[in-house]
């Protein structure tokens, strides 16, 4: 629990960093498109950097295993999800775009992981 605590907040931290570095020093480098994928990039970050802090402080609460599991898929899905976006948007290549979707499914079963460790509280 503690150490998913520090990688949320962490996540946190550099989501904050990344979020502002598309917005001032690639706002006017990149074409809008791939502009737009950085910032889905960093919402998803985000969004699943608090859910891991949410789970991290559950977990301190109560010890349900598919919590842990939903808090690891979710910091591997940033940087399935996040991390092919923010590369694509980087560098241009396009075919990052197939790993995308597998970030996007280990958030689902994150989720879905969350709601079965909430029929166990």
């Amino acid at each position: 629990m503690k150490i998913l605590l520090m990688i949320g907040a962490g996540l946190m931290a550099l989501g904050v960093a990344l979020g502002a570095f598309g917005a001032h020093a690639l706002k006017e480098r990149l074409a809008p498109n791939m502009l737009a994928n950085w910032q889905t990039g960093v919402l998803y970050h985000m969004v699943h950097a608090l859910g891991i802090i949410g789970i991290a402080a559950l977990l301190m609460r109560v010890s349900i295993s598919q919590f842990n599991v939903a808090g690891w898929l979710m910091f591997a899905g940033i940087i399935f999800f996040s991390g092919s976006l923010y590369v694509m948007a980087l560098t241009g290549i396009t075919k990052l775009g197939a790993v995308t979707p597998i970030g996007g499914v280990l958030f689902i079963v994150a989720w879905i992981f969350v709601i079965v460790g909430a029929m166990k509280l």
